[in-house]
C-alpha cells in the first residue's frame, strides 16, 4: 500500500493526494500519512510483525456489521459478538481499539457493483434461486419441472423446491417453509434476484416488495436482500446450484409419476448433493452445517396465520359492475379490475382478492354468511381520476400553475401506477413546509423523482437552505427569473396529457 501511494503521487508529479485517496478507497490523512514517510520509516514498517488478536477471527462478521450498518458503534459490534460467541472474553476498550483500527484499513464506503459474499460467516446467508427444466418425461409425458434452490453460504447445505406449475407467491411461501423445516432452523437473511415474486419495482434501489411475501418473512424473522438488477455474481453459490440441480439430479431423468419426481430429488438431497465433499470448502456441506453453522441459525416456527391459510388461491372474473362471485354472495373490487381475473383466497374470516400478475392485494371483505347479497367498498367506485385532478389542482394552488403542472408531470412519469398515492404524499408534504422555487427547479433537474425523495429535499432545505442557493439567486436576492428548461419541458409534458385527457373525456 505504502510503494502504491509513492508511486501514484510520484514525488507530486503524479495524482494529488485527494485523488490518491479516492482511488485506493482510503483517507486523505493516511495518505499524508504514508507520502511523509522516508525509506527508513518504511522499512521499519514493513518488518513490524504484530501479534495476533483476539477479535482477528470474527474480523469477516465485524467487516460485514460495519458494511451493511456504518454507524455501529464498537460496543454495539461486540454486544452483537457476544450474541453470537458467549464465551468471547473481550473487552470494550480492546474492541474499540480493534474497530478504530479495522476502519483504517478497510474501505466501509466504496462504490460497489457486488455484494460482499459472507462465506465465513455461518448462519446470517441463505441464497435462494428458481429455475426449471423442460422436456422431462413424467409418466411417459415430456413435463416442465419449476423448481427453487436454497443454498446456505457458508456450509453450502441445500434444499431444492419443486412445483408441477410456475411458482406463484403462495408456492413460493410454502417452500421456504419447507426449506427452513429441512434445514431445522433459519439464516438471518435471504438473498434474492428482483423476481416479481420478492420485488415489485424498483427506483433508484428504492424497492416496492411483494406485500405478501414480505408479510411472512417479516412473521419468520429474516430479512430481504434484493440483489442489483442483472448482478448474478451476488449469488453465485445459488447460481451454481441451480445448474447442478438441473444438470446432476435432473437431465436425463425419466420418472413413473409426479410422487416419483418428488421421492429422487429428496433421496438426491440426502445421499448426493448435502454429503459430497464441496470443491469449495472440501468438507461435506452436511456435516460442515452440523459442526459449525446449526448453533447460529435462528430458531424457525411456521407462522401460525400461514396454516391456516393453505389453501390454493382461486381464481374469478370480475362483472362490468366491479363484482365477483363467492360463495352464493358478490364482493366489489377496484373500477380499474372491471372485465379482467383476479386471485381470490379464503383467510379466517376475510376474503382476500389480489392482482393476478403482481400478487398484491387488492380488496379484502369480511366473509358474509348469508346469500344473495352484495358487499361492497364505496372507495372501490370512486373516480379516481377525478381524485387526481383534485390533488393537481390543490398543488398548482400552492406552487403555481407552472411549477405544480410540471412537478405533477415527474411525479407522474417517474411512477405512473401509484401516481395517485404520489400525488396525495406529495399534498401532505406542501401542507407540512414551504417549497421556494429554487428548490422546486433543483428537484426538476432530477430524471426521476418520488415523493419520498420530496421529503426528503425538504428537510434538508429546512435544515441548510444555504446550499441550495445559487451564486445568481444570492445577487439578485430573489428576484424572478426566467423558468428554467426542465421546469419549461415538464409543465410542457404535463399540458399535453391535460390536453389528452380531455379529448377522451369528450
Amino acid at each position: 500500500m505504502i510503494h502504491k501511494i509513492k508511486a501514484l503521487y510520484d514525488e507530486g508529479r503524479g495524482l494529488s493526494k485527494r485523488a490518491i485517496a479516492r482511488e485506493l478507497g482510503i483517507s486523505k490523512n493516511t495518505v499524508k500519512k504514508y507520502l511523509g514517510l522516508d525509506e527508513q520509516a518504511i522499512q521499519a514498517q514493513h518488518s513490524h510483525r504484530e501479534r495476533p488478536k483476539q477479535l482477528d477471527e470474527h474480523r469477516e462478521y465485524i467487516v460485514h456489521l460495519l458494511q451493511r450498518f456504518p454507524r455501529l458503534n464498537a460496543v454495539k459490534v461486540l454486544r452483537k459478538l457476544k450474541e453470537k460467541h458467549p464465551e468471547l472474553a473481550v473487552s470494550d476498550r480492546s474492541a474499540r481499539r480493534y474497530i478504530s483500527r479495522l476502519k483504517e484499513t478497510v474501505t466501509l464506503k466504496q462504490a460497489r457493483h457486488y455484494e460482499p459474499v459472507l462465506d465465513m460467516v455461518p448462519g446470517v446467508q441463505c441464497q435462494v434461486d428458481g429455475g426449471e427444466l423442460r422436456g422431462v418425461l413424467v409418466a411417459g409425458v415430456e413435463t416442465t419441472l419449476y423448481f427453487v434452490v436454497f443454498v446456505l453460504s457458508y456450509s453450502r447445505l441445500m434444499y431444492v423446491g419443486l412445483s408441477r406449475e410456475a411458482v406463484n407467491t403462495d408456492s413460493f411461501i410454502q417452500m421456504h417453509d419447507a426449506a427452513f423445516r429441512y434445514f431445522g432452523a433459519r439464516p438471518q437473511e435471504c438473498v434474492y434476484d428482483q423476481a416479481k415474486l420478492v420485488v415489485l419495482e424498483e427506483c433508484y434501489r428504492e424497492l416496492r416488495l411483494n406485500q405478501r411475501f414480505h408479510a411472512y418473512a417479516t412473521a419468520a424473522g429474516f430479512r430481504i436482500h434484493a440483489c442489483e438488477g442483472y448482478d448474478p455474481e451476488s449469488k453465485g453459490k445459488v447460481e451454481a446450484g441451480v445448474k447442478y440441480v438441473k444438470n446432476n439430479a435432473l437431465y436425463g431423468e425419466s420418472f413413473a409419476d409426479w410422487c416419483a419426481v418428488e421421492t429422487h430429488l429428496q433421496q438426491w438431497l440426502q445421499e448426493t448433493a448435502n454429503v459430497r465433499i464441496h470443491g469449495t470448502t472440501g468438507e461435506s456441506p452436511r456435516a460442515r452445517y452440523e459442526r459449525d453453522e446449526r448453533s447460529h441459525m435462528g430458531l424457525y416456527l411456521t407462522p401460525e396465520y400461514l396454516t391456516r391459510s393453505l389453501a390454493p388461491q382461486q381464481t374469478r372474473k370480475v362483472d362490468k359492475t366491479s363484482l365477483i362471485a363467492w360463495q352464493s354472495n358478490k364482493y366489489s373490487v377496484p373500477t380499474e379490475y372491471q372485465l379482467s381475473r383476479v386471485g381470490v383466497r379464503r383467510e379466517g374470516s376475510q376474503l382476500i382478492i389480489s392482482d393476478l400478475e403482481t400478487d398484491q392485494e387488492i380488496a379484502r371483505h369480511g366473509l358474509s354468511q348469508g346469500k344473495g347479497e352484495i358487499i361492497k367498498n364505496t372507495h372501490h367506485y370512486r373516480d379516481r381520476r377525478q381524485q387526481i385532478s383534485d390533488y393537481e389542482a390543490l398543488i398548482q394552488q400552492r406552487l403555481g400553475e407552472t411549477a405544480g403542472m410540471a412537478l405533477c408531470a415527474l411525479l407522474k412519469q417517474t411512477s405512473p401506477r401509484i401516481y395517485k398515492d404520489q400525488l396525495a404524499g406529495l399534498h401532505a408534504l406542501l401542507k407540512r413546509y414551504e417549497m421556494p422555487p429554487v428548490l422546486v427547479q433543483r428537484l426538476l433537474e432530477r430524471p426521476a423523482l418520488t415523493s419520498r425523495q420530496i421529503r426528503d429535499y425538504l428537510q434538508a432545505y429546512a435544515a441548510q437552505p444555504a446550499r441550495f442557493e445559487t451564486p445568481e439567486a444570492r445577487s439578485d436576492s430573489g428576484a424572478a427569473g426566467p423558468a428554467s428548461p426542465a421546469l419549461m419541458r415538464y409543465a410542457g409534458i404535463a399540458q399535453q396529457r391535460a390536453e389528452v385527457d380531455n379529448d377522451h373525456l369528450h
